[in-house]
């Protein structure tokens, strides 16, 4: 959650996006190929945070654990499936497989010819592989205790086939608080989890350069902490 001082920022945005548009409901269980998929991790963030650094073998640790997942994908996912190895994405949670389809040969059809083309290369796709995803997926889950999620982008349209909602929770102060009721007494949202997600929704889309720089800044103190404290000659 942004600091109290960005709240007015945030009660400003409702203006851009009118009093009605409402979010969907969060934390619904995420349905995956034709059977529901759950998860109830429940995170509290409190005013008392740990100050000490992780170790650096802690943080290679979860380098190498990156590292074996995304091998392990590509090894266990059919080479005939996407043109470029899929995109891997990992958290503590979730892991998202996106692969590129190939675009469909469409040379003087219309815009919404080759996006009919599109959506119809990615619904075969779906259907045709489903069944072994089910599987991969199915694998994954045992081996790396995470949720599998797939997704594919054919001619510059991406589609997610299967999302999950993990509920995460958090302690506000009143003027924070009152940044959701503001949200929810507005329409915009029809809760303050409902709100909570808005903020978040809204800080990535508008911030996306910034929480780039700021992952490239992580990715940077891992390693120089990884490499520990170098002796000067001499």
């Amino acid at each position: 959650m942004a600091p109290s001082a960005g709240s007015s920022g945030i009660v400003g945005a409702i203006d851009t996006l009118g009093g009605g548009h409402t979010l969907g409901a969060a934390g619904d269980p995420a349905v995956v190929d034709g059977f529901e998929r759950s998860c109830k991790h429940d995170y509290m963030s409190t005013e008392q945070e740990d100050s000490s650094a992780a170790p650096a073998g802690a943080e290679e640790g979860k380098r190498d654990a990156a590292a074996e997942l995304r091998a392990w994908f590509t090894g266990r996912l059919p080479g005939d499936w996407y043109t470029v190895a899929p995109d891997i994405l990992v958290d503590r949670e979730e892991i998202t497989v996106i692969g590129i389809l190939p675009d469909p040969e469409q040379a003087d059809a219309s815009d919404a010819e080759r996006a009919a083309a599109a959506d119809g290369r990615i619904r075969r796709f779906r259907e045709d592989t489903r069944s072994r995803r089910v599987e991969v997926a199915r694998e994954a889950e045992h081996k790396f205790r995470r949720k599998v999620s797939w997704g594919v982008t054919c001619a510059g349209t991406t589609e997610m086939f299967t999302t999950l909602s993990v509920p995460v929770m958090t302690r506000l102060r009143q003027q924070e608080r009152r940044v959701l009721d503001t949200l929810v007494d507005a329409g915009v949202a029809r809760s303050r989890s409902d709100a909570l997600a808005w903020c978040v929704r809204l800080t990535g889309e508008n911030a996306d350069e910034w929480l780039s720089r700021l992952r490239a800044a992580l990715r940077q103190v891992e390693e120089v902490r990884a490499e520990g404290p170098q002796r000067t000659a001499g």
